[in-house]
């Protein structure tokens, strides 16, 4: 809280680092643009450090926590009991893969890779995320080249609102951050059918009906403006990707 204070940093955003929020976002655009599907569970979180992101950080069947292939997950920097994970990726960004020939595979332990024990998965990953430095690059190509550092390519993962705690007929969403919400991601298809508020558009709403903790809203749990422009927007491409 200290560190956070004296960068200046918007507390309600903050806190929705520390309650998932952000991650489930972040790792919708990263779906979104990359093509993956969410886990059905979401984000499982798990305490990982760098030496073991091969051998959790794939299918089950292959002995690792993943619903599938082509998923995304974020990994924690605390054991379940706040011991620190030994070499943490805290700070970092990663990439699992999976050989896709036996060649490959010969080469992860011709080249030293992190393997999981069948060989057949490794990692990539940078212990440092320097994303204050990074973003005026992309910013500059965008606005110079015209080019984007990353874009949807589908509608893929969603973000969506999950209450914090039972909520109540007539009290007020405060969005991410806040103390009414947070944010899960899961995958698009899911949030489509069930009909799931997105998390990003879960400000000044009200609870229309009973929603009980942990609970995902949907936009029949909310009073809601269809003209409103970005209320508008989602629906359109609920619509036209869904």
């Amino acid at each position: 809280p200290e560190q956070a204070q004296a960068g200046g940093m918007n507390p309600q955003i903050f806190n929705s680092f520390l309650d998932g929020t952000k991650s489930a976002i972040e790792l919708a655009a990263v779906s979104n643009a990359c093509d993956l599907v969410p886990q059905d569970c979401g984000l499982q979180f798990p305490a990982c450090g760098v030496d073991d992101l091969p051998r959790l950080l794939c299918p089950r069947e292959s002995g690792g926590i993943l619903d599938r292939k082509g998923t995304v997950e974020v990994v924690s920097s605390l054991e379940r009991d706040t011991r620190p994970v030994f070499r943490d990726l805290r700070w970092g960004v990663y990439v699992t893969f999976e050989a896709p020939s036996e060649y490959v595979a010969r080469c992860f332990n011709e080249y030293g890779l992190l393997t999981d024990p069948s060989g057949q998965y490794s990692t990539m990953y940078k212990p440092y995320h320097l994303i204050g430095l990074e973003l005026g690059i992309s910013v500059a190509s965008a606005a110079l080249r015209g080019e984007a550092t990353g874009t949807s390519r589908a509608w893929s993962g969603d973000a969506v609102a999950t209450a914090k705690r039972d909520l109540k007929p007539g009290e007020m969403l405060d969005g991410e951050g806040g103390y009414t919400v947070y944010g899960k991601l899961m995958p698009a298809l899911t949030s489509k059918a069930r009909s799931a508020l997105p998390i990003g558009l879960a400000h000044h709403l009200k609870i229309k009906r009973p929603v009980a903790m942990d609970q995902t809203l949907t936009w029949d749990d909310v009073e809601f403006d269809a003209k409103d422009p970005a209320i508008a927007f989602r629906k359109e491409m609920e619509a036209t990707f869904g």
